[in-house]
C-alpha cells in the first residue's frame, strides 16, 4: 500500500511538472503579443486547465485518453515497480528538457517510460508469445507524433488565410484591437484542450497502478470502474496540472512565442484555435497527443502564410529531433531505473 501511495504522489508530481513544462503551449502567443502579462496568462490558462475536468466528465462523458494510457502496456506486464520506474524516467526527462528550454512532449516521455520499464520487466518485447506493448493503443500515438503538428499546421494555415481575407478591408489598428480580445477566447479554448488531454494521461497511469493493486487483492476492475470508484483521482489530476501551469515555464515560453516565428494577435488567434481544434479531435478519438507538437505545428502554419522563410527552420529541426528522441530515451532511462528498483527492493 505504501508503494502505491508513493506512485500516486510521483504521478501527481509529474502532472504538476507537466503543467509548468507545457504552460508555454497555451500562453506563449498571448504573452509574446503582450495581450496579457505573464502572470495573468498563466492564471488564465490554469483556470481553464482545471475547467477541462467538467468538459471531459459531463460533456464528453468519459476519459478516453486516460483509458488509452492505462492500456498501452498489456496488464500481464504491469507491476507497481514498472509504473514507478516509468514515472521517475518521465519526471527526469521533463525536468531536463525544461532546464534547457526544449518544448518536448510530456505525453511521449510518460508513454516511453511506461513501455521501457515494462519491456525491462518482461525481458524483451514479448514473453511466452504475448506482446508487452498493446500496439493497437500505441501505434496511433506514435503516428500522431508527426500527424498532430501537421494537422495543426494545415488548420492554422487555412484559418489564417480565411481571417486575412475577411479582414482585408479592416484598418490594422481595429483588427489588432479585435484580435487582442479574441486571443483571450482562443487561448482559453487551447487551455481546455491542454487540460483535457494531458491531465488524463496521469489518470491513466494512476488507474493502471490502482487496477493492478486491486487485482492483487482479487478484485477485477476495468478503467471505467476505476474512475467511478476513485472519483478523487480525476479531480486531483486536473488540479495538479492547473497548479503546474500557474507556476509557468518561461524558458519554453521564449522558444514557443518568439524563436519559431514572430506572432501577431491575429496569428495568435489562428494558432491557438487550430491547436484547440486538433486537441478536441484527438480527445474524441482517444489518442493521446502532444500539446507541444500541436501548437508548434500551428505556429509554423501561421508563419508559413507570410513566407516560408518567416519560420526559423533551424529551431524547428532541433525541436523535431527532441520529439523523435523523447520516447526511446525515456524508455532506456526507465529500463535502467527499473533494474535499480528491483536491485534495491
Amino acid at each position: 500500500m505504501t508503494f502505491l501511495v508513493i506512485i500516486i504522489i510521483l504521478a501527481l508530481v509529474f502532472d504538476y511538472i507537466n503543467g509548468f513544462h507545457d504552460a508555454a503551449n497555451s500562453i506563449a502567443t498571448i504573452v509574446s503579443t503582450k495581450v496579457l502579462t505573464p502572470f495573468q496568462a498563466v492564471l488564465w490558462a490554469a483556470v481553464f486547465n482545471f475547467a477541462a475536468f467538467f468538459v471531459s466528465k459531463y460533456i464528453v462523458g468519459e476519459f478516453k485518453i486516460g483509458n488509452t494510457i492505462a492500456k498501452s502496456v498489456h496488464e500481464n506486464f504491469i507491476t507497481l515497480e514498472v509504473i514507478c520506474a516509468g514515472l521517475i524516467a518521465a519526471i527526469g526527462w521533463n525536468l531536463l528538457t525544461w532546464w534547457f528550454g526544449i518544448p518536448s512532449s510530456s505525453s511521449h516521455t510518460l508513454l516511453g517510460g511506461f513501455m521501457g520499464a515494462a519491456i525491462a520487466h518482461a525481458g524483451g518485447l514479448a514473453k511466452n508469445g504475448e506482446d508487452v506493448i498493446n500496439y493497437a493503443k500505441v501505434i496511433p500515438t506514435f503516428l500522431f507524433i508527426f500527424m498532430a503538428p501537421i494537422v495543426g499546421m494545415i488548420v492554422a494555415y487555412i484559418i489564417t488565410v480565411i481571417i486575412l481575407n475577411i479582414c482585408r478591408k479592416v484598418t490594422p489598428y481595429k483588427a489588432d484591437k479585435w484580435f487582442r480580445r479574441l486571443q483571450l477566447v482562443s487561448s482559453a479554448l487551447f487551455s481546455l484542450g491542454h487540460g483535457g488531454n494531458d491531465a488524463q494521461k496521469i489518470m491513466g497511469i494512476i488507474g493502471a497502478a490502482i487496477i493492478y493493486h486491486e487485482k492483487m487483492k482479487g478484485n477485477e476492475m476495468d478503467f471505467n470502474a476505476f474512475v467511478n470508484a476513485y472519483g478523487w483521482v480525476p479531480i486531483a489530476s486536473f488540479t495538479a496540472i492547473g497548479l503546474g501551469t500557474l507556476s509557468g515555464g518561461w524558458k519554453i515560453v521564449k522558444t514557443m512565442g518568439t524563436r519559431i516565428t514572430k506572432v501577431t494577435p491575429l496569428e495568435g488567434v489562428a494558432a491557438e484555435t487550430a491547436g484547440a481544434a486538433t486537441l478536441y479531435l484527438t480527445e474524441h478519438l482517444g489518442i493521446p497527443v502532444s500539446t507541444t507538437h500541436t501548437i508548434t505545428g500551428a505556429i509554423i502554419g501561421v508563419g508559413a502564410t507570410k513566407r516560408l522563410s518567416a519560420v526559423r527552420w533551424g529551431v524547428t529541426i532541433n525541436l523535431l529531433w527532441a520529439w523523435i528522441l523523447t520516447i526511446p530515451v525515456s524508455a532506456v532511462f526507465a529500463a535502467a531505473v527499473y533494474y535499480i528498483i528491483k536491485a534495491l527492493f
